[in-house]
């Protein structure tokens, strides 16, 4: 695909196995991702899913292949991607003996962003994500849903194009869940990110993505629906997304 933001051609990972040869968890993988698009990926536990965003974020390389972000091998051009990724976890990761600030700035710390700029980038993300009065707040006083908005406004604030999202409503009450889910989807949708989200979800990747693609193990895609080209109703499109997750 040309022009794509995110592409994978020929993609292999494996590892070696404890008792000899190896454990492949990616297998000849070719996905190429737009620019501004919203992709699922759905999967069961240990389809791989995790390690297409290890090789996105340049933090491995692959076996066998080529991945590309914004045309760079990002294992290779790692500092040259530096805030062009972020990535939102499923816990918050927040440092305990930071303040809600503190912490939402910390992308744009490592950045080397001046104080004053960070602390006003952050906090308006902050404000954004509803936390205004929150901002001197340590993790420990702050709610789970509220400690994840802190870890979102830390992916918003470094202005990176790319978010890479890992289950990051999972950990939360489904209300709040529902509440942040629709929220971040909306920020998404207003700064044109792109945004990978992985889900073990059917409901949630019908809701999060406007593609959704379907891995089974070793990562294989077993499925690449554009949700926005199709016409037969949610029924079937579950119906058919359970019938590759079975496959």
């Amino acid at each position: 695909m040309t022009g794509a933001e995110i592409l994978f051609e020929g993609v292999s990972k494996w590892f070696p196995a404890a008792r000899g040869g190896r454990l492949v968890a990616v297998d000849r993988i070719d996905l190429a991702v737009a620019r501004g698009e919203r992709l699922a990926l759905l999967g069961q536990t240990g389809c791989g899913k995790s390690t297409l965003f290890t090789l996105i974020a340049g933090l491995a390389r692959p076996s066998e292949g080529r991945v590309l972000v914004e045309g760079r091998d990002p294992f290779r051009a790692f500092a040259a991607l530096r805030g062009r990724i972020a990535i939102v976890f499923q816990n918050d990761r927040l440092l305990p003996w930071r303040r809600a600030l503190d912490n939402a700035a910390l992308g744009l710390e490592l950045m080397d962003v001046p104080p004053a700029e960070r602390h006003a980038r952050a906090g308006h993300w902050l404000a954004r994500l509803g936390l205004s009065g929150h901002e001197r707040d340590y993790p420990h006083a702050l709610s789970g849903g509220m400690r994840q908005r802190v870890a979102i406004a830390r992916a918003f604030a470094t202005d990176a194009p790319i978010l890479l999202c890992d289950e990051p409503f999972s950990a939360l009450d489904e209300l709040t869940a529902q509440r942040l889910r629709a929220e971040f989807l909306s920020l998404v949708t207003e700064t044109g990110r792109t945004a990978i989200f992985i889900t073990h979800s059917i409901s949630e990747a019908l809701e999060v993505g406007q593609r959704l693609v379907v891995l089974r193990r070793p990562a294989r895609i077993a499925c690449d629906l554009r949700l926005d080209a199709i016409t037969a109703g949610p029924d079937a499109i579950r119906a058919q997304i359970r019938a590759a997750l079975a496959a």
